[in-house]
């Protein structure tokens, strides 16, 4: 090949189409308006729709009237105690096979507590129901020699008619008929004894499992299965008397020892606040049930017995108390007396605030989102709290706040309200 050759290789064309070398920016062109779009839906996509999360509410309310005089004319201690609590037993004596209690468990009126042997109750059951079905059978076997009695007695009537059989026979025949009717009511009387004889082997049967006397919590628990259980003690301690002890928490009153020289101060319907030792800062709203009408000379007082109007699980039998009995509330009426007035704030439940770093705040539930709001408390009394800053009567807030919920709450999150609406007696 001449230079020339050579040369002409090297020649560029320029009347030639140029489309190869724009593909490359084309592929640019489309590859970032892409990532341009996806840049975009990325940052300015709309909040993906999350489940909501159900919680319970309570809505603030106005606070209640009361006196404004906050003055006790007299002071007492005292006890909690629970009108209704029983050591529940067996009626038999029995050895203990299952116990489905413990402490602290609460129980419904007629749930069973526990179960004794019942083998030797379970045997005499079934030979009661054969005795109640072998005298029903001797009855129809009655039957049929009744029938048989009745037939022969017939014969024999007309045997005697036509003077072919004597009186005798006759008198035989329908004295063996009586005979037989008169085992039949005896044996029908068997019955009725062999059935009842049936409902008592039944019903000691039934006694075998213990149950709960009333709805209540169990306090104490007294027997393990393999022990024997009687219902009056027995001789070496070796016998329980009871399966568990059972108290009716609705039942909890306060019973105080008033000096007999200060007893004209108190009166039943008498207005009242209970302290527990354990949270002496809430006190509970009360009132006088009854003056017991017997004085203890060796101590000179006089028991009183002080009901809760309100209360919460804090409260359990035997606790220290102290009692304020308040002045009667017709002294309001007179001149000069302090008048009523309402408390400024809002009420809530205690469970809905969380304390922390020195504050407190509760959870509102507004438009089906929820937010943290900061708050200023005031008095306690029982299981509602006074808020004087931060809510308005008719917001509702979170009620029921565990520790597994605490976690999950954030701000703005979206919520729905349970079924309920309410907790804590607040609606």
């Amino acid at each position: 090949m001449d230079k020339q050759s050579l040369l002409n290789e090297l020649k560029i064309d320029r009347e030639a189409p140029a489309e190869t070398g724009r593909r490359p920016l084309r592929w640019f062109v489309v590859i970032a308006l892409l990532g341009g779009l996806a840049f975009v839906y990325w940052n300015f996509r709309p909040p993906r729709q999350a489940q909501a999360l159900t919680v319970e509410t309570s809505l603030a309310q106005a606070p209640r009237q009361r006196l404004a005089t906050t003055e006790s004319v007299l002071d007492a201690t005292g006890y909690v105690i629970a009108r209704r609590m029983a050591t529940v037993s067996s009626k038999v004596t029995g050895k203990v096979m299952e116990v489905l209690v413990e402490e602290g468990m609460r129980v419904e009126e007629g749930q069973v507590l526990a179960r004794l042997d019942d083998s030797i109750n379970r045997a005499q059951l079934e030979m009661e129901e054969a005795q109640v079905a072998s005298a029903r059978a001797s009855v129809e076997e009655l039957k049929v020699q009744m029938r048989q009695a009745e037939l022969n007695l017939g014969r024999t009537r007309d045997l005697a008619a036509n003077r072919l059989a004597s009186q005798a026979e006759l008198d035989r025949d329908e004295l063996n008929l009586q005979a037989l009717r008169a085992r039949q009511q005896k044996t029908e009387r068997d019955i009725e004894v062999a059935e009842r004889a049936l409902r008592i082997q039944r019903q000691l049967l039934e006694d075998m499992q213990i149950r709960a006397p009333f709805a209540g919590v169990v306090i104490a628990k007294a027997a393990q299965p393999g022990e024997m259980i009687s219902p009056v003690a027995a001789g070496g301690g070796f016998t329980a008397t009871g399966i568990c002890t059972i108290v009716d928490m609705e039942s909890l009153e306060v019973e105080v020892d008033v000096n007999e020289a200060y007893i004209n101060r108190v009166f039943p319907g008498q207005e009242a606040t209970i302290r527990l030792n354990a949270w002496p800062d809430d006190p509970y709203a009360a009132e006088v049930i009854a003056i017991i009408p017997a004085a203890n000379r060796n101590q000179a007082t006089v028991r009183v017995r002080i009901g809760f109007i309100s209360r919460d699980e804090r409260i359990m039998p035997e606790m220290g108390v102290r009692v304020a009995f308040m002045e009667d509330s017709d002294a309001a009426l007179l001149p000069g007396a302090e008048s009523e007035f309402t408390p400024t704030g809002v009420l809530v439940p205690v469970a809905a605030i969380l304390r922390a770093d020195g504050g407190a705040h509760v959870w509102v539930v507004a438009n089906g989102r929820i937010s943290r709001r900061q708050i200023e408390l005031g008095q306690s009394s029982g299981a509602e709290a006074i808020v004087l800053s931060g809510l308005e009567i008719g917001e509702r807030v979170v009620s029921t706040l565990d520790l597994a919920l605490r976690e999950r709450l954030e701000e703005g999150l979206t919520v729905e309200i349970a079924a309920s609406g309410t907790t804590g007696g607040i609606n």
